[in-house]
């Protein structure tokens, strides 16, 4: 069975930008794992008293609209708060304690390359996140002498063979995401926390989708998500 490892800043990062990939794995038979960073603590749109139990929420917002793709594993990180997250030995330690837990074939995560004409992809959390998973992914998830106590815990060094980033300056890849759509836009629906004004959003996110395919010559009223695909040596 083919396993993919998706790490993400915040719960609904992925459902904007990769969602209908998932669904198209899931569907193939492959096993996906969502490894979350935050909690989201810092999201959403209400104040006062509702606050306080926004990153619960947004956990159990995310975990349903995870099983809307067909991904029954979803894992959050402890420790990193929205609008926090910063490359350091700890959080790619974590990340390598995940991947060598999955032992993922594909591992899909935001890219930290920032990209000025959408500034939206480009969240600290977002770059900061894509960095430490791809130094995760290389070299020290693959490294035996790296994280020497993952080892010692039966966590053995694991050789990623893809990476996928989403939210790139320079995609090279995209995906006919038309025949899932339906369920990309039920797992943004289920962020009910982070939308003032759902059909608004699902609006924006159909716009992007077929955007995303007329500029890659898909038909007429296809959708499509886009990403830069790095294959890594041996």
């Amino acid at each position: 069975m083919r396993k993919i490892l998706a790490v993400m800043a915040h719960p609904d990062d992925i459902d904007f930008w990769a969602s209908g990939a998932v669904a198209l794995w899931t569907d193939s038979g492959a096993a996906v794992t969502y490894l979350i960073v935050t909690a989201g603590g810092a999201g959403g749109f209400e104040d006062g008293s509702r606050r306080g139990d926004m990153a619960q929420r947004r956990q159990t917002e995310q975990a349903e609209a995870a099983a809307c793709l067909g991904v029954q594993d979803v894992r959050f990180l402890d420790g990193y708060a929205d609008g926090s997250v910063v490359v350091s030995p700890e959080l790619v330690g974590a990340i390598v304690r995940v991947i060598r837990q999955v032992r993922p074939d594909l591992v899909l995560t935001q890219s930290p390359s920032r990209v000025w004409h959408d500034i939206r992809l480009s969240h600290p959390d977002h770059l900061a996140t894509g960095e430490a998973t791809a130094q995760a992914v290389y070299p020290f998830a693959r490294n035996p002498f790296a994280f020497p106590s993952l080892a010692s815990q039966g966590l053995d060094a694991f050789e990623v063979r893809e990476l996928w980033l989403q939210g790139d300056p320079a995609p090279d890849h995209a995906v006919d995401v038309s025949e899932v759509w339906p369920r990309c836009q039920a797992a943004l629906a289920a962020h009910r926390s982070q939308h003032p004004d759902l059909p608004a959003a699902l609006a924006r996110a159909a716009a992007q989708a077929s955007a995303t395919a007329e500029r890659w010559g898909l038909p007429t009223g296809h959708l499509a998500e886009e990403f830069k695909r790095v294959l890594i040596p041996n």
